[in-house]
């Protein structure tokens, strides 16, 4: 409570003592988002933005002192590049400062630690006003005050500054002082790279009745959690994965809260830039601070899909003695398209997809999303929605021996399976059996042929008839 009274006490003072608001100092020329011509920002995958700045600023000959406000509160200052666009010859840069101690009661008090203040306290009787001056001795979970007579601590009335700090900026600035060959009006860029604007790749798909097709929309959805906006932006996303360089103990940020807001869909324009791709808004759009946008990338509709059930196995159970492997073992489904026809053969950029699903009456129903990576045009892309409900599947050794082998190397080991797959559903379905085999291994025998779908995975296509069941036999030899 004592610290929420200091606050509120310094907001009241700091009012008072200036009837108007924050004022740069005098020898400054200030920028402010009013001299912007144009601003582009480019975002990374990795919460980073490239910004692109261009205002038209009037500056005196020689030496300038430039306060360029509303900049981002997580700029990466030693990326910031100042040019003159209308007289580059001359024009030099000495030294920038970046202040981002934004002016705050508590900050503003933290300031005058050391220094002197006026406390001005109202008689509740008479109305009257009585000033004392005290020292700031310090602002750590409360204010020490020091008068000439004594020590308080608290705020026993109003705080009245008779200033503001230099380096207490009420919105981000970087201050630049700079030589520029020739005074009036200045056609000039700032570039520099942000933390807290990001992008990301969201993806609304609906599957048809039969499972056979579905309808794919996707959004570019955009946080700006960097403390400055962006109005009327030529926007660009980059698409890939960039190296870095880290630093060692990255310093915490703060998180700010954001607002959603979904903006009116527009398609995205998708070029190659050197091994990534880049995406561009069509139009220019405002990335307001703390908020969340959302814009249409891509549609495309009755895209042919494949739907697999799949079993999976493991290696262990080929090496040992194991009897019971499993019962109602789930059994996974997933679907499966080409990136390519019309509305797709565009590099997708890695993000979730939800699938939907309409019910008997029409209600578009929830049934499963998956993370896909970026993926390139005409290549398959592939989706884990969940486990099979009325699919199971009981498996079981039924005969292991050990051929050969002694010491740790040279083990033969034979063994036998069975896989009982369980069909509770109206319709037949078909489920893939996938097994890893460890070593060097050849099939003895098996009910029905598999495929060698790598060097080390045998994999079986089994039919499995409507509200029935099928048994797969097989027998393996493997060498380690």
């Amino acid at each position: 409570m004592m610290k929420k009274s200091c606050v509120s006490m310094a907001v009241v003072g700091l009012m008072a003592a200036s009837h108007a608001s924050w004022a740069a100092p005098r020898d400054e020329v200030v920028s402010t988002v009013a001299d912007q011509q144009s601003v582009a920002v480019t975002i990374y995958n990795d919460n980073l933005a490239l910004v692109k700045d261009a205002r038209r600023v009037k500056l005196d000959r020689a030496l300038n002192q430039l306060a360029w406000r509303e900049v981002s509160a997580q700029m990466r200052p030693e990326t910031a590049q100042l040019r003159n666009m209308s007289n580059p010859d001359g024009f030099r840069l000495q030294e920038q400062n970046f202040d981002f101690d934004l002016l705050t009661p508590q900050k503003l008090l933290e300031k005058y630690v050391g220094r002197e203040l006026e406390v001005v306290k109202v008689n509740p009787a008479t109305g009257a006003e009585t000033r004392e001056t005290a020292r700031v001795l310090s602002t750590n979970n409360g204010v020490v005050l020091q008068f000439s007579d004594r020590i308080e601590t608290g705020v026993p009335g109003r705080l009245v500054f008779p200033s503001v700090p230099d380096t207490l900026r009420d919105k981000p600035t970087l201050v630049i002082s700079l030589v520029n060959p020739s005074a009036g009006m200045q056609n000039l860029e700032l570039s520099y790279l942000t933390g807290g604007l990001s992008w990301r790749a969201d993806y609304v798909a609906e599957l048809n009745a039969s499972d056979s097709q579905l309808d794919l929309n996707g959004w570019v959805t955009l946080n700006n959690q960097s403390g400055a906006a962006y109005p009327n932006a030529k926007l660009q996303l980059v698409a890939g994965d960039l190296n870095r360089v880290r630093d060692e103990q990255p310093a915490p940020r703060a998180m700010m809260t954001m607002a959603a807001k979904v903006a009116d869909a527009a398609e995205m324009q998708q070029e190659s830039l050197f091994e990534y791709h880049l995406y561009t808004l069509q139009r220019p759009t405002t990335l307001a601070e703390n908020q969340t946008k959302q814009v249409a990338l891509m549609s495309a509709m009755q895209v042919p899909v494949k739907k697999e059930f799949l079993l999976q196995g493991a290696e262990y159970y080929y090496s040992g003695q194991h009897g019971e492997i499993g019962q109602k073992l789930k059994v996974s489904v997933s679907v499966e398209f080409q990136n390519k026809g019309e509305g797709l053969g565009i590099p997708l950029p890695k993000g979730v997809i939800r699938v939907y699903k309409k019910d008997s009456q029409g209600n578009a129903l929830f049934v499963g999303e998956d993370r896909i990576d970026h993926t390139p045009k005409n290549e398959a892309v592939r989706l884990k929605l969940g486990d099979a409900f009325d699919v199971t599947a009981d498996k079981k050794q039924t005969a292991f021996q050990k051929l050969a082998g002694t010491g740790r190397y040279n083990y033969v080991f034979e063994s036998a399976y069975e896989i009982v797959l369980k069909n509770a559903k109206s319709e037949a379905v078909s489920v893939t059996v996938r097994e890893p085999m460890p070593g060097d291994w050849s099939m003895v025998s098996e009910s029905q042929p598999h495929t060698k779908a790598a060097s080390g995975t045998a994999e079986w296509k089994v039919a499995v008839p409507a509200e029935g069941q099928t048994t797969l036999r097989y027998r393996v030899r493997v060498r380690y």
